[in-house]
């Protein structure tokens, strides 16, 4: 395993972990900002551990951490690769003293959010709509979120606001098309770069084009496939290198220590739909994706147990107050009505009340009953290849 690139080595990194401690969170620092620190260390205990991706491997790299922390009873401060890339030790936003271990992190969470705390948390879709709400809920819980999206600026705008009511985590906007393999790419780039790894990927991004099969134009269902379904598969595909490479270093580190195999460490959750658990009239296309999305979610989870990644799927019920069915121009409401899907609706009103009768609850799904579920997903160790409804009675688990 030599000769390794430093993105390679940072997710090694946020792998690592002894005794119950991980390296969490990590991000680059300048060359400057680096030899500023290294100067500031003693030398008989120095908190740089020296690794070059041209020479070692990332059992080189998994052995340093842990002799440094059981030496220290810290997480090392930054990890230098040929004086061209360095990382920052758990919890620290800036080079200082390398942050010391924390017992209570060997105990259960005390509640559910504490799952995603410093969880670096990837959203595709996340500049509106459940995206944004999402991202709203998990970086106010402690999550570093990344609102990846086509709308740049509206991702930015974002990304801004939760950095100013979240201090003490870090939110960043990146720019994303999930129908091209080369953006995905990019994409995780650019993460390792800023992050140097990954926790969660959440892949939100979707479109829905409603229509009978008689008339609902091809391109219309090419675009709906494309998003929803090849969308998904490109950002799993990209995310189980870096995902797989943590859960390696992980592995060896228990290893090292005779541990018991550790939990799943990552996962992967689709935003699919209850239109992927039923059919939807006159909605065909947006169906068949979603129902093609749990296909793959199911299939991929058979295929990356053995890599501790874990592969699920939330589906939500009508999120009404959204974008997807509240746009005045091209929303659902607009859409069903012009379709005639609703019998006898003659108002964008009749349509919202008719879709809300359907539900049990006699309401639509929100982000938070959302997050509730990713949460529930991310904690939950023992399921993998799951569609979990969360559609207020709507649809039920078979």
């Amino acid at each position: 395993m030599k000769n390794l690139t430093p993105e390679t080595f940072q997710a090694a990194l946020r792998g690592c972990s002894w005794n119950g401690f991980s390296a969490l969170t990590v991000r680059a620092a300048s060359t400057e900002e680096a030899q500023r620190y290294g100067d500031t260390q003693p030398e008989d205990d120095p908190a740089i551990l020296h690794i070059s991706p041209e020479t070692d491997s990332v059992e080189d790299l998994v052995d340093q951490w842990i002799a440094y922390t059981r030496r220290s009873g810290k997480t090392p401060g930054v990890v230098l690769w040929d004086s061209r890339c360095f990382l920052l030790g758990e919890n620290q936003d800036s080079l200082g003293a390398p942050s010391s271990l924390v017992p209570e992190k060997l105990g259960l969470p005390e509640e559910r959010s504490s799952v995603i705390r410093n969880k670096v948390t990837l959203i595709t879709g996340g500049a509106q709509g459940f995206g944004l709400e999402i991202a709203r809920e998990l970086a106010a819980a402690g999550a570093q979120v990344i609102l990846a999206d086509l709308n740049l600026q509206g991702a930015r705008r974002e990304a801004e606001k939760l950095n100013t009511l979240c201090q003490g985590t870090r939110h960043l906007a990146l720019s994303l098309d999930v129908t091209k393999e080369e953006s995905v790419q990019a994409l995780y780039r650019e993460v390792l770069r800023h992050y140097g790894g990954l926790d969660l990927v959440i892949s939100n991004a979707g479109v829905l084009k409603a229509g009978s099969v008689r008339d609902l134009p091809l391109e219309d269902f090419q675009l709906v496939t494309s998003v929803n379904y090849t969308g998904f598969f490109l950002m799993t595909k990209h995310a189980v290198p870096i995902l797989a490479d943590q859960n390696a270093a992980a592995r060896i580190a228990a290893a090292r220590e005779h541990h018991p195999r550790p939990p799943f460490s990552t996962d992967i959750i689709e935003i699919n739909s209850k239109s992927g658990l039923s059919g939807s009239n006159r909605n065909g296309a947006y169906a068949g994706s979603k129902f093609g999305g749990i296909g793959l979610v199911q299939s991929f989870a058979l295929e990356l147990i053995g890599e501790n990644i874990k592969i699920n799927a939330v589906c939500p019920g009508n999120f009404l107050d959204g974008p997807l069915w509240s746009d005045p121009e091209e929303g659902l409401f607009v859409q069903y009505l012009r379709t005639g899907k609703v019998p006898g609706a003659r108002t964008l009103e009749d349509v919202r009340r008719f879709y809300e009768e359907r539900v049990p609850m006699k309401r639509g799904c929100t982000g938070r009953d959302v997050v509730r579920a990713i949460l529930y997903v991310v904690e939950q160790q023992y399921e993998t290849g799951q569609a979990l409804p969360v559609t207020g009675g709507q649809e039920m688990l078979r």
